[in-house]
């Protein structure tokens, strides 16, 4: 999609301080940090929502979820994390292509 920012970062015309990336996965930090780590895992498949997923997007689904423990530990997070997907407008999302946000440690002062 030409107007989406997170297809645009895949496209490597806007840069991002990647953690990780396979044929189907980009994880990135989000640019506007809720704790000491927050990164998001986005599928290169443009999918709007988790609303929008189909049953054929279940593996990246799946690899999504599964990349999270091993990457928030890669980034420190030994005691725990939490993870986020907004869905929806109502939901909280705010860039209309799936992510799972990634985040834990200290809270930032400006929450």
């Amino acid at each position: 999609m030409s107007d989406c920012i997170f297809c645009k970062i895949l496209a490597g015309e806007i840069p991002c301080k990647k953690v990780y990336e396979d044929e189907d996965v980009l994880a990135f930090h989000d640019i506007h940090p809720l704790a000491q780590v927050h990164f998001m895992l986005i599928p290169k498949k443009h999918v709007e929502s988790l609303a929008h997923c189909e049953s054929v997007d279940q593996a990246i689904l799946g690899k999504m979820l599964l990349l999270a423990p091993k990457l928030a530990k890669e980034q420190g997070l030994e005691n725990g994390f939490r993870t986020m997907i907004n869905t929806g407008r109502g939901g909280g999302q705010e860039v209309f292509h799936l992510h799972v946000h990634v985040f834990g440690g200290e809270k930032l002062p400006h929450m």
